[in-house]
C-alpha cells in the first residue's frame, strides 16, 4: 500500500489533469454541475454492482470514476469562486469532527446505536427542522424507506422488539388481503405499500439490507430463467412453445445447480 505522501502526491496529479483537461479538452470544458449530475448517478450505480459482485478490481475502477467527479465539481466550483476542494474536504473534515464528540470531545456512547442517536441529535442542533430533511426526494424507493426508517429510529421513535415489527408485517398483509376482496385498486396499492414499508423495517431488526437482499434476489432469478432459456434453446424450443411443467422442469435443475 502506497504511504501517505504518495497519497497525496496521486490525488495532487488528479487535480493537475483535471486542471488540464478543463483548460484544453473541447467535452470537459463543456460541462456544467446539471450535464455531469446523470453521470455520477450512473457511476455510483455501478460501484455499487461492483461492491455486489464483490469485485475489489472494479470497486477500485468506480471509485476512481466517483473521485473524478467529485474534483470536476470542485473544479466547476473554483471557477465562480464559490468553493474549490479544499473547502469541499475541509467541510467534511469539520463535519465529521463536530459529529463525534465521542472521539474529538467529552462524550461517552457505548454502542453503535448510541453513535446514531447522537448523529441525529446533533443535526437537529445545527438547524434542521426534522431528521427527515437529510433524506432525498430522488432516492429509489425501497432505499428511501430504509433511510426514512433508520433516521427516526436514530431519535428514538421505533418498536422495542422484532417479533412486534413482525406482528406488524401480518397485520398489515392482513389488511392487504382486506383490501383485495373489496377490490378498491387504490386502496390495495396504498396496503401493499403498507406492507412493502413494514417488510423494509422488519430487515432492520434482521440487520438485513432490504436493497441487497432483493438484489440478491433479482440475480438468483436471472441466472435460473437465462439457464431455462438456453436449455429450451438446446431443445430447438421458443420458451412461448413450452408447457409450465416443462420449464418448471429446467427451474428446479437451475435451483439445484446453483445450490440456493
Amino acid at each position: 500500500m502506497n504511504n501517505r505522501a504518495e497519497q497525496l502526491k496521486a490525488f495532487d496529479r488528479l487535480l493537475t489533469i483535471m486542471d488540464e483537461l478543463r483548460e484544453q479538452c473541447p467535452w470537459d470544458k463543456k460541462q456544467t454541475l446539471e450535464s455531469l449530475r446523470h453521470l455520477t448517478i450512473e457511476e455510483t450505480y455501478e460501484l455499487g454492482d461492483a461492491i455486489l459482485a464483490q469485485d475489489l478490481v472494479e470497486v477500485k475502477k468506480e471509485l476512481g470514476d466517483l473521485l473524478l467527479h467529485i474534483v470536476f465539481y470542485s473544479k466547476i466550483g473554483s471557477e465562480t469562486n464559490d468553493f474549490d476542494i479544499a473547502d469541499v474536504a475541509n467541510d467534511i473534515c469539520d463535519k465529521l469532527i463536530h459529529r463525534h464528540p465521542h472521539i474529538y470531545g467529552d462524550v461517552e456512547v457505548d454502542n453503535e446505536e448510541d453513535v446514531k442517536r447522537n448523529w441525529e441529535q446533533l443535526k437537529l442542533k445545527e438547524g434542521k427542522k426534522s431528521v427527515l430533511e437529510g433524506v432525498p426526494k430522488s432516492l429509489p424507493a425501497l432505499v428511501k424507506a430504509n433511510r426514512i426508517q433508520e433516521k427516526v429510529a436514530g431519535v428514538g421513535f421505533d418498536w422495542e422488539e422484532p417479533h412486534q415489527v413482525f406482528e406488524k408485517v401480518k397485520e398489515e398483509l392482513a389488511e392487504l388481503e382486506e383490501e383485495i376482496h373489496e377490490g378498491n385498486s387504490n386502496k390495495i396499492e396504498a396496503e401493499f405499500g403498507d406492507v412493502l414499508f413494514s417488510m423494509i423495517n422488519y430487515a432492520r431488526f434482521l440487520k438485513i439490507n432490504p436493497e441487497n437482499a432483493l438484489e440478491r434476489t433479482n440475480k438468483k432469478f436471472i441466472h435460473r430463467f437465462q439457464y431455462l432459456e438456453s436449455k429450451a434453446t438446446e431443445k430447438g424450443k421458443k420458451l412461448q412453445d413450452m408447457t409450465l411443467a416443462e420449464m418448471d422442469l429446467y427451474w428446479e435443475e437451475a435451483k439445484r445447480i446453483s445450490n440456493n
